[in-house]
């Protein structure tokens, strides 16, 4: 799963910070931003974890530009990194399921866009839909 990290700069006297918008509370730093960046991986790791040992649903991360609005952010360094989530929800299952060729064609487009596979896509939408209930 990709997430939007902050970097807040840091310089010789300050470590580099990290906040990762859509976890609220998931933050990190590093004395230099590749260590700071590793971090904010582990922190993710570690928050995504705890919510689900808590039954909590994991917020669907949204864009960079949205969250450049955040005045709190302001003049901070983003980036993305992936975290391997998954290994938390248990063993993937293979389903068989019918899709309409129009459909499918514009999932595949929409999921390849973005980084995703077919998979990932519904996998991400599926628990988008069942968040916004």
């Amino acid at each position: 799963m990709k997430f939007t990290i902050a970097i807040e700069p840091g310089d010789s006297k300050h470590a580099f910070g990290v906040a990762v918008p859509d976890l609220p509370g998931c933050l990190s730093a590093g004395d230099t931003l590749d260590e700071a960046m590793g971090n904010a991986v582990e922190a993710i790791e570690l928050m995504i974890e705890t919510m689900i040992d808590d039954c909590q649903q994991i917020p669907v991360p949204k864009g960079i530009a949205e969250h450049q609005k955040n005045p709190d952010y302001k003049n901070w360094v983003w980036a993305i990194v992936d975290v391997p989530v998954e290994k938390f929800f248990g063993p993937a299952e293979k389903i068989n399921i019918t899709v309409p060729q129009a459909i499918l064609t514009h999932i595949d487009s929409y999921a390849k866009s973005h980084g995703m596979s077919r998979s990932g896509f519904l996998v991400e939408a599926a628990r988008s839909a069942m968040q916004r209930d």
